[in-house]
């Protein structure tokens, strides 16, 4: 893909960033600063090349630039955090980033319609919502930024990286938190990245779906491990909480057409993979 070196690279200078400096505020500075370039670079692609065709630019809107905006995002709010972070004592500090962790839970029920669709990886209003220049007047006031470069913004891509941005900035305020309430350093990293950089930004019913699988097929511990043990691998590697798997198990095996529709739209994108690869 020909936006994938922008992004490797941005990702490689972030790693590097987070494995170097342990001054949370250093590092956010530093990391405004090479996710701004990584942004004007693809701004300058898109204004430049355009897209092939209505796929490609809401392929674009909905998982490339998002995928580089949240970082800016994170960087941003994490300067905001803490620079007014508490230095008393730890239940004074606890208290602050429980309080942040609410504001951010606020934003997903503010765009709680939005939210929905997008983590079920619902694809019918896409066009609406992530081909240029179609203004939705639904939209949650913050949202109307877009509208100062109409030739680099749709009206739902800023959302998207929020909730990128915010589902990396709990994680790691839940991190300070039980720091804080262990009262020692752990070896894992408060970073989005020395923990886990992966997100799973699927629905949780299709992860459910494919931990079912995974589990069914017998390939993994050579069938021992029990669904439990596969949900708690998936939701830290993936930083997600699935909630109550069983029940939305139950949910999947109640579908009136197709029980096993992830892995099936899987096995479709794989194949085609395959078939413009032999082309």
């Amino acid at each position: 893909m020909i936006y994938n070196s922008i992004i490797s690279d941005l990702d490689k200078k972030l790693e590097v960033l987070e494995m170097e400096n342990n001054d949370s505020l250093y590092k956010s500075e530093v990391g405004i600063t090479y996710t701004e370039i990584s942004i004007k670079k693809l701004q300058k692609m898109v204004i430049d090349k355009g897209f092939k065709n209505l796929q490609a630019e809401i392929y674009f809107f909905k998982h490339i630039k998002p995928l580089v905006f949240s970082k800016l995002i994170y960087y941003v709010k994490l300067i905001h955090i803490e620079s007014k972070r508490p230095r008393s004592r730890s239940k004074s500090q606890i208290n602050y980033l429980n309080n942040h962790i609410d504001k951010l839970q606020i934003y997903f029920n503010d765009n709680l319609e939005f939210y929905q669709y997008y983590r079920r990886g619902a694809t019918f209003l896409d066009e609406q919502y992530f081909v240029r220049g179609k203004a939705d007047l639904r939209l949650h006031p913050d949202s109307f930024h877009f509208f100062t470069d109409e030739q680099f913004s749709t009206s739902q891509d800023s959302t998207v990286a929020t909730i990128m941005a915010y589902d990396m900035l709990i994680v790691y305020l839940q991190q300070e938190i039980e720091k804080l309430e262990n009262n020692t350093e752990t070896v894992i990293s408060k970073s989005m990245y020395k923990q886990s950089k992966l997100f799973w930004t699927g629905s949780k019913t299709d992860l459910i779906e494919l931990i079912y699988a995974l589990q069914s097929s017998g390939v993994v511990n050579s069938g021992t491990a029990d669904i439990k043990e596969l949900a708690a691998v998936c939701e830290q590697i993936f930083n997600i909480e699935l909630g109550n798997y069983y029940h939305t198990f139950i949910e999947i095996r109640s579908r009136k057409c197709n029980n096993t529709k992830f892995l099936d739209k899987m096995k479709e994108s794989l194949l085609k993979r395959i078939a413009e690869l032999d082309e």
